[in-house]
């Protein structure tokens, strides 16, 4: 079973929510180390008859903290000592809620990039089961950068949805060849050419809710944008149907209907997935939301622990090197 370094100290909710979540992980068969002040953590952890191991350190890295800065001055920051747990092999993964930008410079100068990738981005898991990259770590892209996205997209599909092909989309403004701007024609042709990739053509917003293609690949600027829509777009869906609902006229069909409602309501919220994967390194990282629940966290910590056991990095570091 493999180790998850969990940076208890990361994220609005920490340490509790980080430390609660850890716990109910454990409970599930996961080993975990919680890395924090051991003063904060341990009294958290007494008495819940779970067995898990806390890694003190004296430091944390926040929100307001400049990543690159914080992470040479504050060596014994939770996110540093998790990401050189990883780095050393004590640990096997990582997984915080605090500041996007100190874990992804964790990973890239602590952990280090796989041979041959020239920036790591951020992978996330739509509700139907849509993997979309990158999603903010890259701002500005160029058309390799897109490539390689295709082939870590592709890699997380086989991992994450048993996929023996997964089918890769580039995200645009339309289907035709001759759409969108330079980035994504020059990204359309390497696509195209690429023999390690099923490349199913150009993808627009709206094939979200369609079998379209199992990965949506773009640059960090659009697909963020793409998150944080269709998380809005879901909430507000929630929102107006529990709205209707509400009406007194429709209580006995809510009453039978609540279950699945309520099966819904989960599968639509970002907690099911925990977090999105950092791919591009050497280990595997994930990063979940500031404000994230006991149960993301969980949720978190159990798809890093299957990143780990089915073999993502090995799988991602094969794609790449064929593409070189």
């Amino acid at each position: 079973m493999p180790l998850i370094a969990v940076d208890a100290m990361g994220g609005d909710t920490a340490p509790r929510e980080i430390v609660e979540g850890a716990l109910i992980a454990a409970e599930n068969g996961v080993d975990v180390v919680l890395v924090g002040d051991e003063a904060q953590i341990a009294p958290l952890v007494e008495g819940r008859g779970v067995s898990v191991s806390i890694h003190h350190c004296s430091e944390t890295i926040t929100m307001d903290d400049d990543p690159a800065h914080a992470i040479r001055e504050k060596r014994d920051a939770s996110i540093v000592v998790a990401s050189k747990m990883v780095s050393s092999g004590e640990a096997d993964a990582v997984v915080s809620a605090g500041s996007t930008g100190a874990a992804m410079a964790c990973a890239a100068f602590l952990i280090g990039r796989i041979a041959g990738v020239k920036r790591p981005g951020i992978a996330s898991v739509f509700p139907t089961g849509l993997i979309v990259l990158d999603v903010g770590a890259n701002i500005d892209c160029k058309p390799e950068n897109l490539m390689q996205f295709a082939v870590m997209g592709s890699s997380l599909a086989k991992v994450y949805q048993q996929k023996e092909s997964p089918r890769i989309g580039l995200l645009n403004i339309g289907e035709e060849d001759s759409k969108g701007r330079d980035l994504e024609k020059a990204a359309f042709e390497l696509l195209a050419a690429s023999r390690g990739i099923n490349f199913v053509g150009n993808v627009e917003g709206t094939d979200i809710a369609k079998d379209a293609a199992d990965v949506f690949v773009t640059d960090g600027f659009t697909g963020n944008v793409l998150l944080k829509t269709g998380e809005g777009t879901a909430k507000a869906i929630q929102n107006l149907l529990f709205e209707t609902l509400a009406d007194p006229e429709y209580q006995d069909a809510v009453a039978t209907l609540m279950p699945a409602l309520m099966s819904l309501r989960e599968s639509l919220s970002s907690e099911s997935v925990g977090g999105a994967h950092l791919v591009g390194t050497k280990g595997v990282v994930v990063i979940a939301h500031g404000s994230s629940s006991r149960i993301a966290i969980k949720n978190a910590i159990k798809i890093a622990a299957r990143g780990v056991e089915n073999g993502l990095v090995e799988s991602i570091t094969a794609g790449i090197a064929a593409e070189r």
